[in-house]
């Protein structure tokens, strides 16, 4: 891949992933550079194309050739709107940063306001949605997505913040310094623990397109994030494993009881119904003290990146 030469680093710097929304994105770029140009000396905007189904990339291409503050990138596949971010996030120069989606429901000229945040001192100002715009089976399905991974996490999520923020540049080169190769950017930025402002913003309409996120790709997704964050569904294996065993001791001593008693008749009854609980309940919790360690060493080994940047209009301010 090759790029111009670098000139001095811009104050801010916006990431918007691109998927389905290909006719908003000049009026996106135009909102943005009007709601940040009185606040900032400085700004590039990186659109970075996952591949998306309306063929945006010639699009971003134009507006990139058109604004010399906008710089496109493209994958070589479609990998996911978190993987978009982090390709995004490893192609910033910019001293603050703000991460949006495309389709103008994250409001561009809430920006200033996130700023704002940061220079009362805050390393990140995530942005809340005070009234979402959106159907109530995706608000729904949000609830109920985060819901799901804090309690696999056992964490506390916000439903009403996503992705939608302003980060200083310590956080982002933190994030992407992180060697997790499943990517969920909401997480990666609250574990770094920096100090982080709730800002109320509004909420729009989706300008174009519709969300790329059914119910069950938000569960597959939390499910995913909590396998690739969390060992707590191990912890779950084992304490079943154990609960059996334990189960399986009470079910011998009442049938090694009612042998005594002579109330079973049936020659082995006894021995095996010990043996098949005793087993069961040793093979799950093996699995599962097995399964921890395995998670242990797969966590040590993941990898970045998890995307391939393929094109790029190798633009900088």
């Amino acid at each position: 891949m090759e790029s111009s030469n670098q000139t001095e680093a811009p104050d801010l710097s916006v990431i918007a992933p691109v998927y389905g929304c290909r006719n908003c994105l000049e009026e996106l770029v135009e909102r943005i550079s009007a709601a940040v140009s009185p606040v900032v000396m400085s700004h590039e905007i990186i659109l970075v194309d996952d591949r998306s189904p309306d063929n945006a990339w010639p699009r971003i291409k134009e507006i990139a050739s058109k604004f010399p503050q906008v710089r496109g990138l493209r994958l070589s596949r479609n990998f996911g709107q978190h993987a978009a971010i982090s390709a995004g996030l490893a192609h910033t120069r910019g001293r603050t940063i703000v991460v949006m989606d495309c389709d103008l429901q994250d409001v561009p000229e809430e920006i200033p306001g996130l700023l704002a945040a940061l220079e009362q001192g805050a390393d990140m100002a995530l942005a809340s949605r005070t009234a979402r715009q959106d159907s109530f089976f995706k608000k729904a399905g949000s609830r109920a997505f985060y819901a799901l991974l804090g309690w696999l996490t056992t964490s506390t999520y916000d439903a009403s913040t996503a992705n939608f923020g302003a980060y200083s540049r310590k956080v982002i080169d933190v994030v992407n310094a992180m060697p997790e190769s499943d990517r969920f950017f909401p997480l990666l930025v609250r574990w770094t623990g920096f100090d982080a402002a709730l800002v109320p913003v509004s909420h729009a309409r989706r300008a174009e397109g519709r969300s790329g996120y059914s119910l069950s790709q938000l569960l597959r997704l939390a499910t995913n994030v909590a396998l690739s964050f969390s060992d707590k569904p191990l912890r779950l294996v084992v304490r079943t494993g154990l609960a059996f065993a334990f189960l399986s001791l009470c079910i011998v001593a009442l049938s090694v009881y009612r042998y005594a008693i002579g109330d079973i008749a049936v020659a082995g009854f006894t021995s095996i119904v010990a043996s098949i609980w005793l087993v069961g309940g040793v093979i799950v919790s093996s699995v599962g003290i097995v399964g921890l360690y395995v998670g242990k060493l797969h966590s040590q080994a993941k990898h970045r990146p998890n995307f391939i940047v393929a094109d790029d209009t190798g633009k900088t301010q």
